[in-house]
């Protein structure tokens, strides 16, 4: 506890007064409702064969609108489109500044991909294809996030240029790409375009907030959440969007996969709400050093933690699958008890999540030895 008690000071004592802790506040928020979420609605278990995936949420649909709260990727990229934008503007060249950003995004992932393909050499002789194959999806599956959010990092300069042209612009292309889909009965393929222009959406709605507009795009926050939340309401009652923000097996279409109109009409009520709560945050995050130390550690290594998550559910997994399975843990996810009990394998799940944390964020540091200082010593634009 009193060493605990040191690193809080001395978080607290490197933070530049003028640090922008809400903007912090809300990438913990949405890297760890994430890995949260992940948790809940991801059920492994044995299988007759070998291991497989389901969800609770394919036997529970009046479960489907706790999606609504376990879905917060559009505040990260709203963040990440206002930290990139910052960035940028401080940036002499853009390919130094290019190459920094993926450099910092692309050490975490080398760390992942080194560690799991050594794992799967070692299992393949072992472990069924099968199982083997439902280790590696649920692996990789962060990887997809990253790489959309590498690739709006990258195309920063053009967003900037577009202005306040940027959000509405890509919103009529995802809506275009539904309607063709939908309506016109178009490829299926189509659809991923989405995956860039449906997070265009906030990045930009970030950018925006990062440059000269920020008073009037910070005044939009109740609009954003009114329009954006009816908006959402709307075309699931009368258009066919399903209620789940997330994927569900076996359902036709999936909101997140690739993200449709609905998905992106959420995501804006998502800024909306997180404009209006920036500033009582703040003030929150001033008042309570310890709350501001566990916030600037989770961003010191926010990738490490959103790549590892699922790794730390898969090694709890299998010593519950190894036990014959237990409520919650390597059983099939068929009700609400075993919602329950998934809920309450959090802490361990958490606690496997900082041990690897503990091994691999110095690899998204740069490798050498983190201080709680130096997080806190960062700007918002980096």
């Amino acid at each position: 506890m009193a060493e605990q008690g040191v690193l809080v000071r001395r978080i607290e004592q490197a933070t530049p007064a003028d640090r922008e802790r809400e903007v912090d506040g809300l990438r913990a928020f949405a890297i760890l409702g994430v890995v949260l979420g992940h948790w809940i609605v991801t059920g492994v278990s044995a299988g007759a064969d070998h291991w497989q995936t389901d969800s609770p949420l394919r036997r529970l649909p009046d479960f489907a609108p706790v999606t609504w709260l376990l879905q917060p990727l559009a505040v990260f990229f709203l963040v990440g489109g206002y930290v990139g934008a910052r960035s940028y503007a401080h940036a002499t060249h853009y390919r130094s500044w290019a190459r920094r950003r993926m450099i910092r995004l692309g050490r975490p992932i080398a760390a992942l991909l080194a560690v799991w393909t050594v794992l799967m050499a070692l299992l393949a002789d072992f472990v069924p294809g099968g199982t083997l194959h439902t280790l590696g999806k649920l692996v990789l599956s962060p990887l997809w996030f990253v790489l959309v959010y590498a690739g709006l990092t990258l195309l920063t300069p053009p967003v900037v240029r577009l202005g306040r042209a940027g959000p509405p612009l890509a919103l009529a292309v995802v809506a275009a790409v539904d309607l063709t889909r939908f309506a016109a009965d178009g490829p299926a393929a189509l659809g991923w375009v989405d995956v860039l222009a449906g997070w265009l959406v906030p990045y930009s709605l970030g950018v925006l907030w990062a440059g000269p507009h920020r008073a009037r795009i910070e005044r939009l926050g109740g609009p954003l959440l009114v329009v954006g939340a009816l908006g959402c309401a709307a075309l699931i009652r009368w258009c066919g969007y399903p209620v789940s923000m997330v994927g569900v097996p076996g359902q036709a279409i999936s909101n997140l996969n690739p993200p449709t109109l609905a998905a992106v009409a959420f995501g804006l009520a998502q800024c909306g709400l997180a404009l209006l709560v920036r500033a009582p945050l703040r003030r929150a995050l001033s008042r309570h050093p310890r709350t501001w130390a566990a916030v600037a550690l989770v961003n010191l290594s926010a990738m490490t933690v959103f790549l590892w998550h699922q790794s730390a559910m898969l090694a709890t997994t299998s010593i519950g699958i190894g036990l014959g399975g237990l409520p919650g843990l390597g059983t099939a996810p068929d009700g609400l008890p075993w919602v329950a009990a998934r809920i309450g394998w959090m802490p361990v799940f958490a606690a496997v999540l900082l041990a690897l944390w503990t091994v691999f964020h110095r690899w998204e540091a740069g490798g050498g030895r983190s201080r709680g200082s130096s997080t806190a010593g960062r700007s918002s634009r980096e």
